[in-house]
């Protein structure tokens, strides 16, 4: 049986990507949604991921695709935290909490400065204690964990495949 090669799973990640990051822009349009910073920041690090995998796809089986490669693992993480620190955030009774400032500050510093350079792609203008609509039985910050989650386990699929060549 053929194994999917490094290049082949980078580059199904790096698509992923892009498929979700458009898919947010079209659904953010369509169903006039007001993204929240942690919605943002996780459009940010699927764009980072994506950049990153491709990077890895672009470099092959040469050593320095491993750098790329490994630097995906933290951002997949990462997402997989933030997604579900929403998740927890949207469990909790109306107005006991918010995502405003607390542990995460880094994140509204990062947003708020992408939004005013970039509004069209990183203004946040709702709030993340609220759900949002269910597609196919989900919320957003739902079917961004399972992203990340699948993320992480394609990348290191790829990495465990590249040591194989």
């Amino acid at each position: 049986m053929n194994r999917l090669s490094a290049r082949l799973l980078w580059s199904v990640l790096a698509l992923g990507c892009l498929v979700l990051v458009v898919g947010s822009f079209i659904l953010t349009a369509w169903m006039d949604l007001r993204p929240c910073p942690l919605c943002i920041f996780q459009r940010l690090l699927f764009m980072v991921l994506g950049l990153l995998a491709l990077a890895a796809a672009w470099l092959g089986s040469r050593p320095a695709a491993l750098l790329p490669g490994l630097l995906t693992l933290p951002c997949a993480v990462g997402g997989i935290g933030i997604a579900a620190y929403q998740i927890w955030l949207q469990l909790q009774p109306p107005a006991s909490a918010s995502c405003g400032g607390g542990p995460l500050a880094f994140i509204d510093v990062v947003v708020d400065w992408l939004g005013d350079r970039l509004p069209t792609l990183f203004l946040a203008t709702g709030f993340c204690e609220e759900s949002g609509p269910l597609i196919l039985g989900l919320t957003l910050p739902r079917w961004a964990l399972v992203g990340f989650s699948g993320y992480l386990i394609i990348a290191l699929w790829a990495i465990l495949a590249r040591r194989r060549t």
